[in-house]
């Protein structure tokens, strides 16, 4: 089973198809490492990453230095009071129960105190020398003895430690030992940490993506500016304008330059307009002229050597090859120029066609012609001497590409509210890839009719399109390679109820 696919439905697709492609090679650019938006959103992040960690290095390193200071002014003015109260107490108790009585006042939550003498012999302890419970650091652990003060950390724990002579009445008693249970505040300091390092990176993340946001958004006037580049033709350059509100001054600057260029282009494209216009006007005259002349040698050039009459057969094949030429860049000049009017009115389209194949046979034997004409007849109007023009060049074209003794398909049907006239050919056929491209001006499909001596010059189809079009109508080709090539032009259906008198006025319309 075949599907068989119309033309128009083709187009559609591949339209489809492109429109996709861009708009994922557009969303593709924004992460290209190359793109404008990629990079300034990478460094915005960065920047935003680098600041944020400073901050919060900073902030740490500072709570962390309020945290021990405060503890070791603590701890130091208890080992600046020491010698003080054991003094005091020596008023009343000997003095090794004074130092005892002096540990015990000074002794507070978390805070621990010991005095060892010169033969490192504990001499008094927070909770007595026979209490049960052990130093709550190990001397060895803590790498005593050691002068000031240090913070020290053991299985999960944090210790501020101190230690200092300690002299009473000048006179060296032993070591005094200080040590403060710092965890809970450790604890919650870590916790502060852990929640500044994970609302940074929040923040820089939230900072990534606003700043991606606020990039595109800062960048929709250029990709603006991409947009109407892209619909800007050179038929058009007259009316094209970069329009943008509310964009940055730079950008706007960007685009009045841009609207400056568009209007030196048209400048430019105008004079080559009329240059064109100007020059194939102008030589058209004197080649006809010579063309003239060069068959009247030839048709009365009785005593001519055959060489003579190859080389005057092919100089006249070339001087009406060039006219054709300079006609056809007239016309598409007069197009662009907006000079082309069509004289419209109301025809059978079957009829029509009729006439222009029996017109046609009448100079091709080559190529038989096969026409199916519709059940029911259709009107249209159009341009009659614009109409003739289009359909011998289709079948010129279709003659063209096909091999000698192949039959030309003509075919007039209605489709709706359209009639529709069908050229096929059964010769080599197009790629798809450059069904899209025919109608532009110039172009060939060369690698796949190099072996065709047509002496086409690539306008043909770029006017059909033009007099199709200005006359109303559509049209698409389809072809496959091998199979052979056809050429759809459809316009509307005049109403059968329009009054005779009112189908056969003649409309002039300027073409736009």
């Amino acid at each position: 089973m075949r599907l068989e696919t119309s033309p128009e439905l083709k187009i559609k697709v591949m339209r489809l198809l492109h429109s996709l492609q861009n708009k994922l090679r557009e969303r593709g650019n924004g992460w290209n490492p190359r793109s404008l938006r990629f990079r300034l959103t990478i460094g915005m992040a960065t920047v935003s990453a680098l600041g944020l960690g400073a901050v919060a290095i900073w902030l740490g390193w500072t709570m962390q230095r309020i945290l021990i200071s405060a503890h070791k002014d603590n701890i130091l003015y208890i080992a600046e009071r020491m010698p003080n109260d054991v003094e005091i107490y020596e008023q009343m108790y000997p003095q090794s129960q004074a130092i005892q009585e002096a540990v015990e006042n000074l002794s507070r939550d978390h805070v621990f105190l010991w005095v060892e003498n010169q033969q490192n012999d504990l001499i008094a302890r927070t909770g007595g020398l026979h209490t049960p419970q052990p130093l709550p650091i190990s001397p060895e652990e803590a790498n005593f003895p050691f002068l000031g003060t240090r913070v020290w950390s053991n299985q999960g724990r944090y210790w501020i430690l101190c230690a200092s002579p300690l002299v009473v009445n000048n006179q060296t008693v032993g070591e005094l030992y200080i040590a403060q249970d710092i965890s809970a505040d450790q604890v919650m300091f870590l916790q502060v940490m852990r929640n500044l390092i994970v609302a940074t990176v929040l923040a820089i993340g939230a900072i990534t993506v606003t700043s991606g946001v606020y990039v595109a958004r800062s960048l929709r006037p250029l990709r603006r500016i991409c947009e109407l580049t892209e619909s800007i033709s050179a038929d058009h350059l007259d009316s094209a304008k970069i329009e943008l509100n509310r964009a940055p001054t730079e950008v706007k600057q960007l685009a009045e330059r841009f609207d400056e260029m568009l209007v030196r282009l048209q400048t430019a494209w105008e004079h080559q307009r009329q240059f064109v216009g100007d020059v194939s006007h102008e030589l058209r005259t004197p080649l006809t002229i010579v063309s003239g002349y060069l068959q009247s040698i030839q048709r009365r050039g009785t005593n001519l050597s055959p060489p003579q009459r190859e080389a005057l057969a092919m100089a006249t094949a070339e001087a009406d090859r060039t006219i054709q030429l300079l006609q056809d860049l007239l016309t598409l000049a007069r197009v662009d120029n907006g000079q082309m009017q069509f004289q419209l009115q109301t025809i059978d389209l079957d009829g029509f066609v009729a006439q222009i194949i029996d017109l046609t046979e009448q100079y091709n034997d080559s190529h038989p012609i096969n026409y199916e004409s519709p059940a029911v007849s259709v009107a249209v109007c159009v341009d009659e001497n614009r109409l003739k023009q289009v359909i011998l060049n289709l079948i010129d074209n279709a003659m063209k590409y096909s091999e000698s003794g192949q039959t030309i398909n003509l075919r007039v049907d209605q489709q709706g509210e359209n009639a529709v006239l069908a050229v096929r050919d059964r010769g080599i056929g197009i790629p798809l890839s450059q069904q899209t491209r025919i109608f532009e001006r110039f172009y060939r499909v060369d690698e796949a009719r190099s072996s065709f001596a047509t002496g086409g010059t690539g306008l043909g189809l770029s006017i059909v399109k033009t007099l199709v079009e200005g006359m109303g109508g559509t049209i698409t080709v389809s072809s496959q390679l091998g199979e052979g090539t056809t050429f759809t032009v459809s316009f509307p259906i005049v109403s059968e109820s329009v009054d005779r008198a009112t189908q056969r006025q003649v409309a002039t319309r300027k073409w736009q």
